[in-house]
This record gives structure tokens, C-alpha cells and sequence, in this order.
């Protein structure tokens, strides 16, 4: 089928409207009228090649809720007229040691993200500033009703990118947390953290977000920008959670953590970022990386916004607003993420 989008035709060009082809629906397929996409500062990098090379034109947007429309006539997991979401992935290989173990997003052929990637059909993959997309049944997602649906839409990578390394490492009563970054990000790990149960600070560049940080949950809130912020929390920390996509001193931040705590990265700069092994070997700190979270996680991790009333802070866009809006996330001047109303797209 063909649906409306907005793609980019280059690393250097605004995005534009366009038209796309949707593959047919195939037996274990899912055809989803799209409501609303987030929009992540992921699709950024990657639209301006930050990350790597891509393919020209590209449709973007990783964060997608939306109603199903049609099954294919093995589908079992959905009906039509299901409110289901969409998130950083659409399929994996199925067969490696770490799908085998319900961890398709550590997929070890990789696994094929919702834009950029190379479908199984050999096509590459187009993501949810569309009007439609078609996703095999095991990656799609059910968004609980307790969930507004636009604010559902930064679960599917803001919520899960931050929901999975807090579970794996435990946060919750008795544990101190720190999130590095009150962006689209860094608000989401405040919220679930302090719904989990722990003692949350943010660390960020300025107080400017103090205010929110505290409404959002956490306890403490310090400004990086002052030197004195790394002697007063010296050792303090058993969990980091390091949303911010841009280079920073880790070193200074390790230093920070208790007797085998740990820093978790799942902001994802451009640049390299150094560690120094002496200053891991002081209080045994661990230094980790933590990418989205399975198929099973994400459905978790929704369930568990719903029960706890979590749901980002977002700001809702008409698709003409799109570029406007990238600018804004690189200036960081959006509280806290931007969500596209797919139904205000329009043919080029």
C-alpha cells in the first residue's frame, strides 16, 4: 500500500512529504494505521549520518502507536481495531543464542530497526513519521488504555531505554540513583525510578529543570557546571543512569558511584568516551552500556506505566513542524519530547 511520510533526501536536507510503499500484509503480519510517532533525538544522528552512513531518502521515527487494521491470517497476538505500539525494532534474526533467550534487541546477527535497516525482503526498513507500517505480530506491542495515547508513543524508546538497565540492576528501595540529563530521556529514568522506589538525584548542566526534576520525583537535584557537585557526591551513588548523547567527562561521573555501583551509558554520543582503569578499580565501579530492551521488557515496562501513572512529558506537533522541531531537540528547548499528529500529514 502507499502511505504519506515525511523523509529526508540527504544528510543536509529538511525532511519533505512524501509517499512510500507499505509491503502487503503477510500472514504473520500487522498493518497499523499510525496515531502518533515521537520523535527521539536518535533520529537525528542518524539523519544527518552522525552514526554512520545511511540510505537516502529515509523515514524516521522509532516511537509509534497507532490501531491495527488488518491481520495476516496466522495472527494470533492481535485483532483489528487494537490500540499497539511500535519501537526500535521490527524483527531479528530468531535463532541466536540471545533470541533464542527472549533478547531479540541483543540480536547477535542484529536485529532490523524500525528505519535504516535491511527488511527480509531485502527492502530498508521505513520508520513511523508515516501514516501506516507493517510489522510482523511477534514486534508489536499492547498499549494499555490507563496510557494517554499520545504520551504513549516515547515509551516505545525513551520509556524502555531507560526502563530496562534500572530493572537489570536492581533500582529500587534502599538504592540511590542518579540520572545524568533531564532531556526526553533523563525525565522518563526520574519518573520510573522514583516509581520503583529509589532515592533519585538528577545530575545536570543547570538548575534550569530543577523544579521539574522534583515534581518528576527525584529527591536531590545538583548542576554539573558546578565543580563542587563531583567532592559532594564523591562515592555516593549505587546505580548512574547516563542519558546525555553527547560527549562528557565519564571519568568524573565513575567517580561518583559507591563500593560496586554502576554507570549504565544509554545516551549515544558521536565520539569515543575515555575511561580511565584506575578509576574504576576505586570502589570496584562498573562501567555498562544498556540498548533498548526486549519485546518482553517493553511490554512490562508499558504495563507498568499504566499502573503507576507514568507517561512522558511531551509537546504535540503537526507533521509540517518537523523540522522546526529537530532544531529544537538539538537546542535541547523541547519539555520534554515532541510527538507527531500522523493525521496531519498530507501528500507532497
Amino acid at each position: 500500500m502507499i502511505a504519506l511520510a515525511y523523509s529526508a533526501p540527504s544528510a543536509t536536507e529538511p525532511l519533505v512529504p512524501t509517499t512510500i510503499e507499505r509491503r502487503d500484509v503477510g500472514a504473520k503480519d500487522v498493518l497499523i494505521e499510525i496515531a502518533y510517532a515521537g520523535v527521539c533525538h536518535s533520529d537525528i544522528h542518524a539523519a544527518r549520518g552522525e552514526w554512520g552512513p545511511i540510505a537516502y531518502p529515509q523515514v524516521f521515527g522509532h516511537e509509534i502507536v497507532g490501531v491495527v487494521t488488518e491481520i495476516g491470517a496466522e495472527v494470533t497476538q492481535h485483532k483489528v481495531g487494537d490500540r499497539v505500539g511500535v519501537g526500535c525494532m521490527v524483527n531479528s534474526c530468531r535463532e541466536c543464542v540471545n533470541c533464542l533467550a527472549g533478547m531479540e534487541n541483543y540480536c547477535l546477527k542484529g536485529n532490523t530497526g524500525t528505519y535504516t535497516s535491511v527488511d527480509r525482503d531485502g527492502t530498508i526498513t521505513q520508520g513511523g513519521y508515516s501514516s501506516h507500517i507493517v510489522v510482523v505480530e511477534d514486534f508489536v506491542l499492547r498499549v494499555p488504555e490507563a496510557i494517554d495515547y499520545a504520551a504513549a508513543a516515547p515509551l516505545l524508546c525513551a520509556g524502555i531505554t531507560t526502563y530496562s538497565p534500572l530493572r537489570h540492576w536492581n533500582a529500587g528501595p534502599g538504592k540511590k540513583v542518579a540520572v545524568v540529563g533531564m532531556g526526553g530521556l533523563g525525565h522518563m529514568a526520574v519518573k520510573m525510578a522514583h516509581a520503583m522506589g529509589a532515592e533519585v538525584t538528577v545530575l545536570s548542566q543547570s538548575l534550569s529543570k530543577q523544579d521539574d526534576g522534583l515534581r518528576f520525583g527525584a529527591e536531590h537535584y545538583y548542576a554539573t557546571s558546578d565543580a563542587n557537585t563531583f567532592d559532594t557526591l564523591a562515592n555516593t551513588f549505587d546505580l548512574i543512569i547516563n542519558t546525555v548523547s553527547a560527549a562528557i567527562d565519564i571519568n568524573a561521573y565513575l567517580g561518583l558511584l559507591a563500593l560496586d555501583g554502576t554507570l549504565v551509558s544509554v545516551g549515544a554520543p558521536a565520539q569515543p568516551l575515555p575511561v580511565e582503569v584506575f578509576t574504576l578499580f576505586g570502589n570496584r565501579r562498573s562501567f555498562a552500556g544498556s540498548g533498548i530492551g526486549s519485546i518482553r521488557e517493553t511490554q512490562e515496562m508499558l504495563d507498568f506505566c499504566a499502573e503507576n501513572g507514568i507517561a512522558p512529558e511531551i509537546e504535540l506537533i503537526s507533521a509540517d513542524y518537523i523540522n522546526e522541531a529537530w532544531e529544537r531537540v538539538v537546542r535541547s528547548d523541547v519539555r520534554y519530547r515532541f510527538v507527531i499528529d500522523a493525521t496531519t500529514l498530507a501528500v507532497a
